[in-house]
This record gives structure tokens, sequence and C-alpha cells, in this order.
């Protein structure tokens, strides 16, 4: 069983005592959990077809239309009239996911012109090319929570690394590095990614990296005044007179006292890096078109201001995902503040 140090309860409890922050983590972990099982909740494959005494699971396994008595050798398309009807009869059967469609499906059913108003079959209609919404807003949803806890967890090590390096040898060491961060994040970061954009084809790899190249300067700068702080404290002048390694100070001594900025900090990085992947697929500069993607939803919103339900809906969402994050971000200030509690 895990055991915490006094100080540790002591800061949950207080975290706990911050009923707005407590409950908006568990909201977030919940609506983020959710996300995870997307292909479950939306898709318009079945989760399972029962099919002349055996069982078919098309979400994990590809068969031809010929399994269920089609004609064609292809992927059955399970929204096709015939193929549901050889499917259903003689005592078969099929389920599929809660909302039947997947990010990229297109309703070929539809009798009225894209995007399309809410409706029985599209809960929060269709976007300019008659994909789903719901569809589309869960998986951009998890995108880019996904997205934002890569780029979080890159920035802050290489942010806790460089801030830690700096701190503790300061000197020369502290010298050139500052001038290196002071270049580096003089460069134009979005007139990069437009022209690397032009260059290569978009991918989440690539916007991941970029971001991640300017994401970890200004953590590294809280983690750099810790580090000069602490490095004249009288028990590492001790440690350092027993012959303890420079390392061994840095990782024992120095770090834990030093991630209380980085953990603040953590859930308005998240909702940083979420408000940057949507600016940029705002833009046309972030994932391929195809992609699910929360900016681009606000883009077609954008270009088609008579759909309200394609802006209202990604608005409610990024609304939604940015007040969870401060609130637990502001619960996180209070319980690692020590002059509280």
């Amino acid at each position: 069983m895990l055991t915490l140090s006094p100080i540790a309860r002591r800061r949950w409890a207080m975290f706990k005592s911050h009923k707005r922050g407590y409950w908006s983590l568990w909201i977030f972990v919940l609506l983020f959990g959710t996300s995870l099982f997307a292909e479950i909740l939306s898709n318009d494959k079945p989760v399972v077809v029962y099919y002349e005494k055996n069982y078919y699971f098309p979400l994990w396994n590809s068969y031809a239309e010929t399994t269920f008595g089609g004609d064609f050798e292809t992927e059955a398309d399970y929204k096709d009239h015939f193929v549901l009807e050889q499917i259903t009869r003689n005592g078969n059967w099929v389920i599929f996911p809660p909302n039947p469609h997947s990010y990229g499906s297109i309703n070929r059913q539809l009798n009225r012109p894209n995007p399309a108003a809410p409706d029985g079959v599209n809960l929060l209609g269709t976007d300019d090319r008659g994909r789903d919404v719901l569809a589309r807003l869960l998986y951009g949803f998890r995108l880019s929570v996904l997205f934002a806890l890569a780029l979080t967890v890159i920035g802050v090590v290489v942010g806790v690394v460089a801030g830690a390096v700096q701190g503790y040898f300061g000197g020369r060491t502290d010298l050139y590095f500052q001038r290196f961060t002071e270049i580096w994040g003089a460069l134009p970061e979005l007139y990069l990614l437009i022209i690397f954009a032009g260059i290569f084809n978009p991918s989440i790899l690539l916007l991941l990296i970029l971001l991640a190249l300017f994401g970890w300067m200004g953590l590294a700068d809280y983690v750099r005044a810790e580090f000069l702080r602490g490095r004249n404290m009288v028990y590492v002048k001790a440690a350092r007179s027993l012959g303890v390694s420079d390392w061994s100070i840095i990782v024992r001594h120095l770090l834990p006292n030093a991630m209380t900025p980085v953990i603040t900090f953590l859930p308005f990085r998240i909702s940083a890096a979420i408000l940057a992947l949507t600016s940029l697929d705002f833009l046309g500069l972030g994932v391929p078109p195809s992609t699910p993607s929360l900016g681009e939803l606000l883009s077609q919103g954008k270009a088609n201001i008579e759909a309200w339900w394609l802006s209202l809906t990604t608005f409610v969402v990024l609304v939604g995902m940015m007040l969870l994050l401060n609130f637990i971000g502001e619960a996180l200030r209070d319980a690692m503040d020590p002059r509280k509690g």
C-alpha cells in the first residue's frame, strides 16, 4: 500500500477541501476515461454480430460482405440496408454502439443539404461533409487531451532537466544556457510552424515536435529559480561535504523541493496545449484534414454561420474543458501553498 508523507497528506486534504477543484478533477477524469472508449461508444461498425450461430466482432476484425450472405469480397458496409437485412434475418442480430457513427463516416441517407441540423439520427447534426458532429466531438476531445498530455510531459521533462542544470551548476553553465534560451525564445514560433507546414505533410507527430521545441522554456525558469535558491542551503552543503554526487543531490534533495511550481502549473499547461492545438487546427496548420479536431469544427462553424450546432457544441466542449482544468489548477495552487492549511 502506498504510504503518503505528512506533507503529502496535508496537501491532499487541502486539495479535497477545495470542492470545486476536487470535483472538477473527477469530472475531467470521467470525461477523458469515457473518451478512451470512443470506438465502442461511437462507431459505424457493430460491437457484436450474431450470424448463423457464430459471433463476429467487426470493431476488431474485418469481415467480407460474403461472410453475411452478400455478393462482394470487400469489407461489409454495416449501414447498408441490404447487408443489415442479410445479417438480421432468421433470428440473427446485431448490436451497434450507442452512437452508430464514426468520426469519418458520412450519412448518405440525408435528404437535405449539409451541414444538416440535429435530428434523431445525428443527435448534434452533421458537418459540411455529412459527418456526425457528436462522433467528431468525442474523438476530437480525446485527441486534444492526449496531445496536451504528451506535450506537457515532454515540456516538463525537458524544462525540469534544463532548469535543474542551470540552477544547480550556475556560473558559466547558467550564463550560456540563459543566452541560448533568450535566442531560442526569440525565434518566431508561428512562422516556423507555417514554414514546416508548407514543407512537410501535416501530422500529429510533427506538430508535437514543433510545439515541444518551445514548450519547455517557461517551466525551466521556475525550476532554475528554485535550484538557485536551494543550492546554498545547509543540507545541500552538508551533502557535498559528505561526498554525495551532484546528480544525487539534484534528484534526491533539490528536485522534490523544486516540484511545487511544476505540479501547480500542470493543469494550466494542459489547457494551454489544448488551446494551441485548437488554434492551429482552426488556422489549417494543425492535424491532417481528415483527423477529428475541435479547431476544424470551429473553422467549419465560421464558414457556415447558419449551422449554429457546429460552433455552439464545440464552444461548449472547449469552455467546459478550460473551466475544469482551471478549477483543478486553482485547487492545486492552494494545496501546494505552504501558507495555507
